[in-house]
Parts: structure tokens; sequence; C-alpha cells
């Protein structure tokens, strides 16, 4: 596959290609952790291990995916994204296959730490592939696409899992997550480097991770990423309540629940597409602003509409959804333009700081609420207004976001 752009200088080559890729990248850690939800009962039996062992293998995988990111990432800004994707990827595959013939549940839980460190690494120079790639007024556009691409992943991977469940064992989950970090491996082999050597960090890898912390100094960056942040917590909260509310509260089938998860993640798709729309015929601070009131009155019709039943649970979210899978290219972009060079360490941050607040979200979504619709429209309420707190901080006083 050659380079789109080398140091975005050359335009010709194969830009479809990349953006697969990056795609594909971006998908892999959801369905690492979606497929094989469906087989959480199965491994249960097949390891004679509890659930709270087996939920381990979750734990584990997002702590240490946030681990990646953050490490992983500076790392490309030294030596280059190709050699760092390649290891990255190797990881990926080759944890994934252990993973698949682990002989008991602690060996499952150690690959899965290492397969985790691999996803990260995907994700953080797949981020950093798009500003190498991509000039300013094209970025947007590829960030779009690839967020519509990447919505794919948790909605299609528990369909997949269940499917692949009906035939085979768990195990095979694993194996079809080796084939696709193999494919994308073979991919970066023969991609060229994206990231020039007059462009890359200078000085030990120790003094290119403490970038990281310079670059979190940059109170504009900041102050948007925590707004970001905040924003898309809420959606990771209904991730994890969104079974418990169709199937114990309305008492739906296992299938039609998989059928309703699936209608709401396809509005995902909606998100990328209508910010591609209006990125030309506004400024990004409105859309920022239908955004947040947007999240608010969705908040309001769940807390107000969302116990008559499960369509109208469906109806009263999905305004959240659309606007979340929007601001995610939309800030990426704007955060992107905050730093000049040290793109890795960028990606780093911004999908550590996603990564950690989403897990915060499960957290939130799970407490001994009341009832969990009730706990999804409060936490969705108090995230949108602290996000919109750092909102309104990004566009005051003197370090004021660029692109708003």
């Amino acid at each position: 596959m050659e380079k789109t752009v080398p140091g975005r200088r050359d335009r010709e080559g194969s830009r479809k290609g990349i953006i697969l890729l990056i795609s594909v990248l971006s998908m892999a850690p959801p369905l690492s952790t979606d497929m094989y939800l469906p087989a959480l009962p199965h491994m249960s039996e097949s390891f004679d291990a509890s659930t709270g062992v087996i939920n381990l293998t979750l734990v584990a995988f997002f702590f240490f995916l946030a681990v990646g990111i953050l490490l992983i990432g500076p790392a490309s800004d030294k030596y280059g994204r190709k050699p760092v994707l390649i290891l990255s990827l190797a990881l990926y595959a080759v944890f994934s296959l252990v993973c698949a013939f682990s002989v008991n549940i602690y060996m499952l839980i150690a690959a899965r730490v290492f397969q985790a460190l691999g996803g990260g690494g995907m994700m953080a120079v797949s981020t950093a592939l798009v500003k190498d790639c991509f000039e300013e007024k094209k970025r947007g556009k590829v960030l779009a696409v690839v967020q519509a691409m990447a919505v794919i992943a948790p909605m299609a991977a528990p369909l997949l899992g269940a499917f692949i469940l009906s035939f085979s064992t768990w195990r095979s989950t694993f194996l079809v997550l080796a084939v696709i970090g193999a494919a994308c491996l073979a991919a970066s082999l023969s991609m060229k480097e994206t990231l020039r050597p007059a462009e890359r960090s200078r000085g030990s890898l120790v003094m290119t991770l403490k970038k990281t912390l310079v670059i979190g100094k940059n109170r504009a960056f900041l102050k948007y990423l925590l707004m970001l942040s905040l924003f898309t917590t809420p959606y990771m909260a209904y991730i994890s309540v969104c079974s418990y509310i169709y199937i114990d509260i309305f008492q739906l089938s296992d299938a039609m629940y998989s059928i309703f998860f699936a209608v709401n993640s396809a509005f995902a798709v909606f998100g990328p597409v209508l910010y591609v729309f209006f990125a030309g015929r506004t400024t990004r601070l409105r859309l920022n602003m239908v955004c947040l009131i947007a999240a608010f009155a969705s908040a309001g019709f769940l807390l107000t509409f969302g116990h008559a039943g499960p369509l109208a649970f469906l109806l009263a979210f999905l305004p959240f959804t659309v606007v979340e899978s929007m601001i995610r290219p939309l800030g990426t972009e704007i955060l992107l333009q905050q730093q000049e060079g040290d793109t890795g360490a960028v990606s780093s941050l911004i999908n550590f700081a996603m990564t950690v607040f989403g897990s915060a979200g499960m957290v939130a979504g799970a407490l001994p609420w009341p009832d969990f619709i009730s706990g999804l429209g409060i936490v969705m309420e108090i995230f949108t207004i602290l996000s919109a707190f750092f909102f309104i901080r990004s566009f005051s006083g003197r370090e004021r976001v660029k692109g708003l």
C-alpha cells in the first residue's frame, strides 16, 4: 500500500487504502471487547471461574488499552509510525491467538493485557496517520468517514459474536481478532513511512514521553479535551446498562434486545454525515453548541418518557447517539489544530482521555440508581453540564481554542 501523502506533501497514492486501514485500526479495539460479550457465560463454564474473575478480562483490557494509547503514541513521534504500528499489530495478533488457546483464565487475562497494549498503539497511531496523511481542509472529512465506519464495530460485534457461538466456541472469536490483526499487519508492512526523519522527536524516548505532559499543560488543548471526553462519557454508560434496561426492565428477548441495540448503533452513522454536511455551512462553535443542546434535551426526554417502553427509551436516547458520533470527528479535528508537531503524543492524549472517561461512564451507569433508566438520564445531564462548562472556558479567556 502506498502512503497517501508523505509528510503531507505528496497528495497522490492510495487514499482509499489508507482510510480503510485507519478505519480498521480504529475498529479493532471495540471488536476486541464487544464481540466476545455473548460468550462470557460460556467462558465462565469453560474455566469454572466466577463472573467477577471472568470480567477481569474486560477490566484488564480497558485499563491497558489506555496505557498503550498513552505510551505508544509518543513513541511513534520518535521512531516513526510504521515500526511502532507493526509492533502494535504484532502484539495484537499474537496475543489474540494466545487468548484463543489459553488453558486457564489467568493465562487469558495476561494475554488480554498484551493484546490491549497492541490495541492502544493501533488507536494512537491511527489518529496520528490522519494528520500525517491529510491536510487540514481534508482532515475533517476523513475523520468523519473513519468515525462512520468505526461505529459499525460496536453495532455488529455482539451479533457477530453470537453468530460465531452458534456453530463454534468462544475461542473462535479471538481467532477472528487474530486474523484482523494479521491482515492489518500485512497492509502496514507495505505502507511507506508517513513521518519524515526531520519531523521526528529528538532526544531519548523518556524525553519524548515527557512531551505528553507538556502538551497536557496547553490550557486550550486541555480545556477542549475535557469538554470532548466528558461529552462522550454517557454513551459508555448506555453501553454498560442497556442490556439490563431492555431485557430486565422491558422484558425483551435477547434477539429483540440485539435489534434495538443495532438500531441505536446504526444511527451513529448519521453523526459524521451531518458533520460533513454542516462543516462548510456553519461555524464549529455553533456545531458544538447544537451538540450540547441536543444532548441535554435527550437527557430530558429520557427522564420524562424513557420508562414508557423500549421504543420510547430508544427514541429518547437517539439524539444523543447522533450528536455524540458527530462531535467525535469535530472535536478530534479541533484538538489536532491546537498543537504543532508531536502528533503521536497528541493522538495518545486524545484517545487516552476518551478511554479513561469512557470507563468512568461505565462505572457511573452501573451505580445503584433507583433504576437504570433514571440513572442514565442523570449521568447524561451531569456530564453534559460539565462538558458545557469546559466548552464555555474553551472560547473565553486568553487561552482560546483555535478553530472555534
